[in-house]
């Protein structure tokens, strides 16, 4: 085995082996932590059961104590009606002495029913969950009994799963597990949740055999339910896989980093037998590099002061392929971690002035408003800028973005024009100089263009670089047998460059030009060449990749904020713009109006007219509400036909201001659509004129609300009555209220500010209130 091969296999023994008995720990402690994981959310799971239910039975309790107060056997039947209409009991049974059903509700469920003090005897199917008090008269003596029952359905149990977060079976019987009133269970799982739900005793916890834990909860007092709760097991998914990957990714990593150890290990000694072998055939611009102090680093700093005649080449070749790797890795950086086109442009210009040998070099970018190249950065030009006839010298830097050159005027013209390449040295027109460019005594520009639909990225190309190095600095620096080799050198790195550049010409010339990249003067006095020229293109093809980046994720940040049919803001953009105002708000001490807007009868529309007669409206009252409120308010179209208005620096008093005035442009004028073509219209021109009207909740951050999203939920209340009362109209939210310091009455319905103005109803004669006045139908059935 050669020493490569020992020292590959010495590494790798030291590394696999830690490496596999961190990913056997990591799997095992994983799993643990699942299983613990699944046990505790089983355990809040129960505890949120027995408080939904203990909730429910006092529901019908308070129920019952209210029917027990009522004097009156009639009053007592029609508040019992009423009760059971409104949805606060399924049912509700009124029973004399004896036990004599004397009153029940229509449609009331067949008895027995599960008492909620869980002293229902067994056998009794659990279907109806209800609460009993005792009626007596004023002296004490026993009149009967009122009954309240809630109907144990289908949605009973699906919100009590919602509740928990877990799969949820209402047991038919307590002491037969597999006889089921209600389940949220999958029918896959079924089956094996209720048979390993039979073993359980007590608040234990088992495990099925397809990974789900189950647990029992009640009969209990207070919780006279027998419900069984599941949950799947938490393990991460592909857990295992990512394991299994990591470890061959490890030993992938491992073999290939000993590989490169060994490599690096012996390297040194191979070097210096073939460069020795080299020197034995005359070669004498073989070098060894001198890596370590120890005895290989010695042998080779002997071998190096023999050959001292190429000791300055090779001093400048290592400096400048180190500078080269730096800006190329700046430049890699700055391309994968930003979008800040002139930082890129400028690593880009230091880069290829770097890899060239340039003094001076500059940046232009194509303004298609004004067709001409505008400077976008600049390096080494200061004292290079044409100076007109009768100034000195110019005082200090100028900005390069005060640079125009038209499109076909001199040089730089020309090459955005034609998109051809130029190098050369100054001559009698058209040249750098003649058309404001700036001074120099060589020059070559290349074109940059943005990308074809088939062309690939250029790739980082440093060959071309070594080459700039090697024909400048190596060149100068050597004599007698050592510039003759660095003339071969750089011939030979030149024709490498040539053929890397064959691929940076991908993003050079497959478009309009997007810009031009040009250099002047080359150290030592030297023209640019094809070497460079190649080399320039590769990173012009880096520039114009760069500007077309930039200029999409711009384009694609806009549209992902706004809504493409009204132009206004999207939800996005809501939630982003709620945080940072109701900070700002919060900060400085200023009061936040929202808006909740919502088209009242909009779907009759779609209905009636079609989606394309609603898209008009929505776009219609999209540019009303642009006309109506101020630049710094904000309008977002939510969703439908639901908007959001934030307005900030705004208080109640002008929040109902603008609702009134968005009210009043919004009913003023109808919207003209031309409807679909089922659409039976009379003779005339085919359009239709819309009524629109609009309701509004108005919400005051921090009146009304203490955070960004409970200030948007105020508001959406307020539209909520706004639509209850009447539509067309707008409310203003129930202010935060005060923190009780005993019992105080209910207000019927808000004040009314110092100023006199109504905060309830825009509408003229409307009653004043908050967002709570009126009758509200259920939060379930909400109709816009």
């Amino acid at each position: 085995m050669t020493l490569r091969g020992r020292l590959t296999t010495a590494f790798l023994a030291v590394v696999l082996g830690p490496v596999l008995l961190g990913a056997f720990f990591v799997g095992s402690t994983m799993a643990a932590v699942a299983h613990q994981r699944s046990v505790e959310r089983l355990n809040l799971a129960a505890s949120a059961a027995r408080t939904s239910v203990g909730a429910l039975c006092q529901q019908l309790r308070a129920t019952v104590d209210v029917l027990a107060m009522t004097p009156e056997a009639a009053t007592r039947a029609g508040a019992a009606s009423q009760l059971v209409t409104r949805g606060v009991a399924s049912a509700v049974r009124i029973t004399d002495t004896a036990g004599q059903t004397t009153f029940v509700t229509p449609e009331a469920p067949p008895a027995p029913w599960t008492d909620c003090t869980g002293r229902t005897p067994p056998g009794i199917p659990a279907r109806v969950l209800a609460a009993r008090v005792e009626l007596r008269d004023v002296s004490g003596a026993d009149l009967g009994a009122v009954i309240a029952a809630q109907l144990l359905d289908t949605a009973f149990v699906a919100r009590l799963a919602a509740v928990t977060g877990t799969a949820v079976t209402l047991l038919d019987d307590r002491s037969v597990p597999a006889a089921v009133t209600h389940t949220t269970e999958a029918t896959t799982t079924r089956d094996a949740v209720l048979a390993a739900a039979s073993r359980i005793a007590g608040d234990t916890v088992a495990e099925t055999a397809d990974g789900r834990y189950v647990r029992r909860v009640g009969p209990s007092p207070g919780q006279p339910l027998p419900l069984v709760l599941s949950v799947p097991a938490e393990h991460p998914q592909g857990l295992y896989a990512v394991l299994v990957g990591a470890v061959v990714l490890a030993g992938l990593l491992a073999v290939l980093t000993a590989w490169r150890l060994a490599r690096i290990t012996t390297r040194p000694l191979a070097e210096l037998a073939h460069a020795v072998d080299r020197v034995a055939h005359g070669d004498l611009a073989a070098r060894v590099p001198v890596r370590t102090r120890d005895e290989v680093g010695r042998l080779a700093s002997t071998f190096n002061r023999m050959t001292r005649e190429t000791e300055s080449y090779v001093r400048a070749l290592t400096t400048s392929r180190d500078q080269l790797r730096g800006h190329l890795a700046v430049l890699g950086d700055t391309l994968a971690s930003t979008h800040d086109l002139p930082r890129i442009l400028r690593v880009i210009l230091r880069s290829a002035m770097t890899a060239t040998g340039a003094r001076a070099g500059l940046v232009l970018l194509v303004d298609p408003v004004g067709g001409a190249l505008v400077g976008q950065c600049a390096e080494g030009l200061d004292g290079r800028w044409p100076v007109p006839v009768g100034h000195g010298p110019h005082p200090g830097p100028v900005d390069p973005r005060s640079l125009r050159v038209p499109l076909g005027s001199g040089v730089l013209g020309a090459v955005a024009a034609t998109g051809e390449p130029q190098r050369g040295r100054p001559g009698s027109t058209g040249t750098p100089g003649s058309t404001g460019e700036p001074r120099c005594d060589t020059y070559i520009a290349v074109p940059f263009a943005a990308p074809g639909p088939t062309g690939a990225e250029p790739p980082l190309v440093i060959v071309g670089n070594g080459a700039r190095a090697v024909a400048g600095n190596g060149a100068r620096t050597a004599d007698g047998n050592g510039a003759r080799m660095a003339g071969e050198g750089s011939r030979m790195a030149g024709e490498s460059a040539r053929v890397a550049g064959e691929t940076g010409r991908a993003g050079t010339g497959s478009g309009p030009a997007l810009g031009v990249l040009v250099l002047y003067d080359r150290l030592g006095g030297d023209d640019f060449d094809d070497a460079d020229l190649d080399t320039l293109r590769t990173f012009a093809g880096h520039a114009a990749v760069a500007v077309e980046n930039v200029r999409v994720h711009e384009e694609v940040q806009r549209l992902s904020l706004t809504d493409p049919l009204t132009g206004l803001w999207n939800y996005r953009y809501l939630k982003e713009s709620m945080r940072r105002e109701v900070e700002r708000a919060n900060r400085f001490g200023r009061m936040l109006s929202v808006l909740a807007l919502d088209l009242d009868r909009f779907k009759e529309v779609n209905d009636t007219h079609g989606h394309a007669a609603g898209d008009a409206v929505l776009a219609e009252f999209a540019g009303r509400l642009r006309a109506e409120i101020r630049e710094v308010d904000l309008a977002f179209r939510s969703g439908g036909e639901e908007f959001v208005v934030l307005l900030p620096e705004t208080d109640a008093r002008g929040a109902t201001i603008v609702a009134e005035r968005l009210g009043a442009a919004i009913r003023a004028t109808p919207v003209t659509v031309h409807p679909h073509p089922g659409t039976p219209v009379g003779p005339g021109p085919v359009e239709v004129a819309i009524a629109v009207t609009v309701s509004i909740g108005i919400a005051v951050f921090p009146d009304h609300a203490a955070t960004g999203q409970q200030v948007l939920d105020a508001a959406d209340d307020a539209l909520y009555a706004a639509k209850a009362g009447g539509r067309d109209t707008y409310r203003l939210a129930t202010a935060l209220p005060v923190p009780p310091t005993g019992d105080a009455p209910v207000p019927a319905a808000a004040g009314t500010p110092d100023d006199g103005r109504p905060v309830a109803d825009g509408r003229a004669g409307a009653s004043p209130g908050g967002a709570s006045c009126g009758p509200q139908p259920p939060r379930q059935s909400r109709g816009r």
